[in-house]
C-alpha cells in the first residue's frame, strides 16, 4: 500500500513537535497493521493531512465541528467522498501542540509516546472506530495499547485511571 503523508506546520511550538519522519512511520504502522486492514483493505494508496496547531484555531475548529468551546488535543475529519468516487483521502487530523505537551506532562508521559498515541487515536477515527461506547472505546483502545506496545510505548491508559474517562469524552 502506498502511504501518503502531507504534514502541515502551524504551531508557534515547532521545536516541540516531533519530526515528519517520525510521523510518517506512525501512520505507516498503524495504516499497514493488521489490526485495521479490514477498513482499509480495498486501497492500494491512502493519502491523509496531519496539521500541528496552536490553542486558538484547535478551539475555533472544535466547537465548529463539536459545539465544545476549549482546544482539544487531536480532532479527526474523515474525508467525504461518495463511493463512486476512486480517491485515496482518508481524511484530516489536527493536533493541538500546546495541548498534546501539556498533556504528556501532567500525565507524566513520555512526550513521543503520547504524540504517537495522538496520532494513532485520531487515524483510527479516520477509520470508522469511536469511544461513545463502553465496547467501542475498549475495542479501539485495545487496537491503540497494540500499536503502541509494538512500536515500544507503553499503554496509556495504564496507571491513568483519572484521566482515561476524560480522554474517551474529549478527544476527537
Amino acid at each position: 500500500m502506498d502511504i501518503i503523508v502531507d504534514i502541515q506546520h502551524a504551531s508557534e511550538q515547532a521545536e516541540a513537535i516531533p519530526s515528519d519522519a517520525l510521523f510518517t512511520s506512525w501512520v505507516e504502522h498503524t495504516l499497514q497493521s493488521s489490526y485495521v486492514q479490514d477498513a482499509i483493505s480495498d486501497k492500494s494508496q491512502v493519502e491523509l493531512s496531519i496539521r500541528m496547531v496552536d490553542v486558538a484555531e484547535s478551539q475555533q475548529l472544535n466547537f465548529q465541528y463539536r459545539q465544545k468551546d476549549k482546544p482539544t488535543n487531536v480532532l479527526s475529519f474523515p474525508a467525504e467522498v461518495p463511493d463512486f468516487v476512486d480517491v485515496p483521502l482518508l481524511g484530516d487530523l489536527v493536533i493541538c501542540v500546546p495541548v498534546v505537551i501539556q498533556e504528556a506532562m501532567q500525565q507524566q508521559k513520555e512526550a513521543n509516546a503520547h504524540w504517537a498515541h495522538m496520532t494513532i487515536h485520531g487515524i483510527l477515527h479516520l477509520l470508522g472506530y469511536d469511544h461513545v461506547e463502553e465496547k467501542d472505546a475498549l475495542l479501539m483502545e485495545s487496537i491503540e495499547v497494540k500499536l503502541l506496545t509494538a512500536l515500544v510505548f507503553p499503554s496509556p491508559y495504564e496507571n491513568n485511571e483519572v484521566n482515561e474517562p476524560e480522554s474517551r469524552k474529549e478527544t476527537g
